[in-house]
């Protein structure tokens, strides 16, 4: 009998690790809403000033030739800089995103005519595309310029024959997305056209990496989900790991299957950079370089002739029509590596916020003497709540001095003078909800990305 007390004391007094991870996720999200509810007052003063304000800034361009453009990913930043750069070229914006994020602060934008939600397309595909089809009709679309989450974007492919018959869809088809969001095929094409790659290697089973022979290579390698996952893509393990076993323990934890296959890459030690490109016809017409890294909450303008030479080659030898974004390592040598493509809006385009040519480079068909880049006078862009958290990793009198330069030399990406209000309705309303719906279902989350606009959870979007 005592033996029998003494095994059912731990089951009755120590909670199940799936209580814990509700315990913590309910004091996380208190705990962050408590943070919010104390900024509001500061930011909602800052917003009715501006509103004040609004009537001595610069009004809009009046268009020789308006048009209606459909904008998707409503939650995130970069479509709210695209639909301003829209609207501040006399252009008039319908801003669209998915039910799960009705509450899209961004849709109380002056820069925003109508916003719209539709299906989740992974859910069902033929609902977005009709979706998309009855918007484009309702409000005389011009143009649907697709700024994608990774999952969107194939769908947004699929859609483009449908869409096309009334209204440009400035997007790939979808062979070409596909291509270019396979991490290994996306590598196989550029390699092909002599553009410098890492080293890759398709992985469908772990086996294929444990009994990999490491020994003939002179680099290390890392392994990436080839399809989208917001919280492993962080995870750059450097393989082979000290032993054997260890690398198979940590090949084995991941989810490698034919269904679900895996690439992996040579890693190359170097300077992290991304690009954002806007082209057509194979032309490049908008081009950004910005240092870069695995969460990248900072743009600030590189010049990198032999990057932008890599992407010029790439997009005129498969005359693409969309926006491309890329991932580089430039090694100790100077060599750029292209290390990822993703077919699809880069954040990197907030770096845009001043420049008064984008519209154009989207809309316009009359070739460009030059790509477009940042102005010269732009500041690097960044999120001011990103930045407030960055201030508990400080630790010295110098960190926070160079803290304290990145913001007096920047700009928050999503506050603007002439259109404030996006700037407290995201914070206090589109992530304020997201937290409570959370909060409801006592779920977890990892962490707060105010850029794309979600909380990044295991198995999220």
């Amino acid at each position: 009998m005592a033996q029998s007390i003494s095994l059912s004391l731990p089951q009755s007094t120590t909670p199940s690790k799936g209580v814990r991870l509700k315990i913590v996720a309910l004091f996380k999200t208190i705990g962050t809403l408590t943070l919010l509810l104390i900024a509001l007052p500061l930011n909602a003063l800052i917003v009715l000033i501006s509103l004040m304000c609004r009537p001595f800034t610069k009004k809009p361009a009046v268009a020789a030739h308006p048009q209606n453009i459909l904008v998707s990913g409503g939650k995130m930043t970069k479509a709210l800089q695209l639909a301003r750069s829209f609207h501040a070229a006399g252009h008039r914006v319908i801003l669209i995103e998915g039910h799960k994020y009705w509450l899209s602060g961004h849709r109380f934008s002056n820069a925003v005519s109508r916003f719209y939600t539709v299906p989740a397309p992974q859910d069902d595909p033929e609902g977005y595309t009709q979706a998309l089809l009855a918007i484009v009709k309702r409000e005389k679309i011009d143009v649907y310029v697709p700024v994608c989450s990774p999952v969107a974007s194939y769908y947004d492919s699929l859609a483009k024959s449908a869409l096309s018959e009334y209204c440009e869809v400035f997007h790939f088809d979808a062979d070409i997305t596909k291509m270019l969001d396979d991490k290994f095929a996306f590598t196989d094409q550029a390699r092909s056209l002599g553009l410098s790659v890492p080293k890759s290697f398709k992985i469908t089973d772990p086996e294929q990496v444990i009994n990999f022979d490491f020994s003939k290579e002179t680099r290390k390698y890392i392994l990436k989900s080839i399809s989208y996952d917001s919280v492993r893509r962080l995870n750059l393990t450097k393989l082979p790991c000290d032993t054997p076993e260890e690398t198979a323990a940590f090949v084995k934890s991941l989810p490698i299957s034919p269904e679900k296959p895996w690439i992996m890459q040579e890693f190359i030690p170097g300077k992290e950079l991304c690009t954002h490109s806007t082209v057509r016809d194979g032309e490049l017409r908008l081009h950004c370089c910005s240092n870069s890294s695995a969460f990248q909450i900072n743009y600030e303008n590189v010049e990198n002739p032999q990057i932008q030479e890599w992407v010029q080659h790439f997009v005129k030898s498969l005359r693409l029509t969309g926006q491309i974004s890329l991932d580089f390592i430039q090694a100790e040598d100077g060599t750029a590596y292209a290390i990822e493509c993703n077919p699809r809006t880069h954040s990197a385009i907030t770096m845009f916020y001043n420049h008064p040519g984008v519209a154009e480079a989207y809309l316009g068909k009359t070739p460009l003497a030059a790509p477009l880049e940042p102005l010269a006078d732009s500041k690097s862009t960044y999120w001011i709540y990103h930045e407030i958290w960055r201030l508990t990793g400080i630790r010295s009198g110098q960190q926070l001095q160079t803290w304290f330069g990145r913001l007096v030399r920047g700009t928050d990406a999503i506050y603007r003078l002439d259109d404030p209000i996006p700037f407290l309705t995201l914070h206090h309303w589109q992530i304020t909800l997201l937290l409570l719906q959370n909060l409801q279902r006592l779920k977890g989350w990892v962490k707060i990305d105010f850029n794309i606009g979600k909380l990044v959870e295991l198995g999220g979007d």
